[in-house]
């Protein structure tokens, strides 16, 4: 049995495929306590990886899967990606990095939390990824470069205070408008009012 958070059928908000209707599948749990989460870790059911796919194949026209958390690392395994793939759609996964993925998933976006508050709980395992998608709070994005990535992008933190996150705004924009190989993420769901 796998615990879940969540399935829902939404457009990606954020990274390489904004705006890509998906079906996400959220996963609980998580190996960091990163301060400035969102996400309800603990909260889920436990189902089998059909009840997953019964639920993924409600929504037939969304071609891309989204494995995310919390960690969807601590329970993606060969069985549910093959189970998943079985479906036609593409899958994606959203992960921090700090645990090695099995074979199978067509697109990895990397989220490191290293330098964040409750972020270094773990060491990042990972060194190379479809995407590399960083929450920008100001830190050196030297300490990125060793991943290898076919595309980076730096997004701003949001935050509940409205003055903090609109600085965090700002620094993002000028660091990318510094570090030109780095491209702007912006949480648009947020922008909608979508999931």
């Amino acid at each position: 049995m796998i615990k879940v958070n969540e399935i829902f059928y939404s457009l990606q908000g954020e990274g390489y495929h904004t705006g890509t209707p998906s079906v996400f599948v959220r996963l609980s749990g998580c190996n960091l306590r990163c301060a400035f989460c969102d996400t309800q870790h603990e909260a889920g059911t436990p189902m089998s990886i059909p009840a997953i796919v019964h639920e993924v194949m409600r929504y037939p026209v969304a071609r891309l899967i989204v494995l995310t958390g919390g960690e969807p690392a601590l329970w993606v395994d060969e069985a549910l990606l093959t189970a998943l793939h079985l479906t036609g759609k593409r899958i994606a996964i959203e992960t921090n990095g700090t645990r090695h993925l099995p074979e199978g998933i067509d697109w990895v976006t990397l989220s490191p939390k290293t330098g964040m508050q409750g972020g270094d709980l773990q060491p990042l395992v990972l060194t190379r990824c479809d995407e590399l998608k960083v929450v920008y709070v100001g830190q050196e994005l030297s300490q990125y470069d060793h991943i290898t990535a076919q595309h980076r992008f730096l997004q701003p933190c949001y935050c509940d205070d409205v003055t903090l996150r609109e600085q965090n705004m700002r620094a993002t924009v000028e660091a990318v408008m510094t570090h030109p190989g780095w491209r702007l993420s912006l949480q648009t769901h947020r922008v909608l009012n979508i999931r």
